[in-house]
């Protein structure tokens, strides 16, 4: 059998992409910043995704350049000759085992690598910290608004945070499916009716910056576009959030913090609860037994269910169990429960999910 080896050719033009490659490696990782593509980031763990955007790009800059520079090399030396007959075939080459392994492992290993940097910031983003601000951001058609703890109703001019803190983010939407980014923060999630994502970080640099709406949500769409997230000294955001305590001070609907003790069960409204299920549960939880999950379990009996006794945080299926996990929330297999304050729940909400759920049977 004729065999072909690489020719100097070959080798020539290997060096050359190595050389390129090099070159593109370096730029992505020796560059002073990313900005010509990104704003420099205003929190933690946007340094982490920057990180995570280098390695990608350099890897992709390596792989484009050898498959882009190998298929241009190999058209010019293989290409059909004038003196070739025109029935001519190239060289074939079958059941190379070394090559169809390499190119399956090598791309497993590459995939299996991105996904654990991958997962290790979404963790950042998704469950740390667990202190600090808690602030709800509502997407509207067409702005947002957002709730703090302790000030009434809903602040509609910009989102406002201190510097170095902490925050947990609940984003949610009143009407159709809008998208909440802050690029200088690294930051976007989806905002949809009836279910919060969070997002966790940590802003660092104090300024002004864009926030902005990226899923189509209707004929003013592209107006979302115009509000920011302010981040200030402590002073500057105590003096604004104050400020908004008493401008809204008549407001009604002021955002729960989680309840300390036990909650009070007395006078729960079923109907009440029923209401509140459709807005603030059925995103994560269907009526129908406990196989039936949508993110969480089903809830229909879910507190006279005799094959299912236990909780799924290991306590007894019993009203004050159930209002303590709508109080204080649950991580676990199955995901995360939302505590009292990231559902936007009062006591008397708890009250009348659970009597709600006590009459499903």
């Amino acid at each position: 059998m004729e065999t072909n080896k690489p020719g100097r050719g070959f080798w020539v033009t290997t060096a050359i992409l190595a050389v390129i490659s090099i070159a593109g490696v370096l730029y992505f990782w020796l560059m002073p910043s990313v900005e010509p593509w990104l704003p420099p980031e205003g929190g933690h763990p946007g340094d982490q995704v920057d990180w995570l955007f280098r390695f990608m790009s350099s890897t992709a800059a390596v792989l484009y350049t050898f498959v882009v520079g190998y298929v241009i090399y190999f058209a010019i030396a293989y290409r059909l000759r004038r003196s070739d007959p025109p029935d001519a075939l190239g060289v074939q080459v079958h059941d190379n085992a070394k090559l169809e392994i390499a190119w399956t492992v090598v791309p497993t290993l590459f995939v299996i690598l991105l996904s654990i940097l991958s997962i290790k910031i979404w963790y950042v983003l998704q469950i740390q910290p667990t202190n600090g601000l808690v602030v709800e951001s509502i997407g509207r058609q067409w702005y947002f608004t957002f709730r703090y703890p302790n000030v009434n109703g809903e602040v509609t001019d910009a989102m406002h945070l201190p510097v170095n803190m902490p925050v947990t983010l609940n984003l949610t939407s009143n009407d159709v499916i809008h998208s909440f980014w802050v690029p200088d923060m690294r930051l976007k999630a989806d905002m949809i009716p009836g279910m919060i994502n969070t997002i966790r970080f940590t802003p660092t640099r104090v300024g002004r910056y864009q926030i902005i709406c990226t899923e189509f949500c209707g004929t003013g769409h592209s107006t979302m576009d115009k509000q920011t997230m302010v981040v200030q000294s402590m002073p500057a955001y105590l003096a604004w959030y104050h400020d908004w305590q008493q401008r809204n001070a008549h407001v009604s609907n002021a955002i729960p913090t989680v309840s300390s003790g036990a909650i009070s069960l007395a006078g729960g409204d079923a109907a009440a609860g029923r209401t509140l299920f459709s807005q603030k549960c059925s995103a994560c939880h269907a009526l129908g037994p406990f196989e039936q999950r949508i993110v969480g379990p089903g809830l229909r009996g879910v507190l006279h269910d005799e094959s299912h006794p236990e909780l799924v945080d290991g306590d007894e299926a019993t009203p004050a169990d159930v209002a303590k996990i709508l109080q204080n929330g649950y991580t676990g297999s199955m995901g995360h429960m939302p505590n009292q304050a990231e559902n936007g729940l009062s006591n008397n909400d708890i009250a009348n999910l659970v009597a709600f759920l006590n009459t499903l049977k």
